[in-house]
């Protein structure tokens, strides 16, 4: 298995579309075997969901994310787990625990919003 967490400064990206990074986990018997941080090279929304595919990504660990975003990972066969924050090693140990705290119905509304601009953080609204 293979995880990929949105990924800054050790911390959960806040907005899957704009990750500059993933940190990608193998699992093996449930346990981590290695991690390694990649570099999206600015990918943005519509790529990002192929590149993990063509990574070997089974599940996706992440903050706020988009509709389309959430489609694209579905047709490639990729879990979702969002709405979750803070430490990146912390949110894989739990996910494998079985005890994280995610939300399934995550989306980020302001997506529809034709005033949504540059620079804007999705941890800070929007996202539920």
């Amino acid at each position: 298995m293979k995880i990929a967490v949105t990924y800054e400064n050790g911390q959960i990206f806040q907005h899957f579309g704009h990750t500059k990074a993933f940190k990608l986990y193998t699992v093996e018997d449930n346990k981590v075997v290695s991690s390694d941080v990649v570099d999206t090279n600015g990918s943005g929304h519509g790529a990002l969901a192929g590149m993990l595919r063509i990574l070997g990504v089974n599940t996706l660990i992440c903050g706020g994310i988009g509709g389309g975003a959430k489609t694209a990972l579905k047709d490639a066969g990729i879990a979702l787990y969002g709405g979750v924050t803070g430490d990146a090693d912390t949110a894989v140990e739990e996910f494998l625990a079985g005890t994280l705290i995610y939300n399934p119905d995550i989306k980020c509304s302001h997506h529809d919003d034709e005033h949504h601009g540059e620079g804007h953080i999705c941890g800070n609204h929007g996202c539920h």
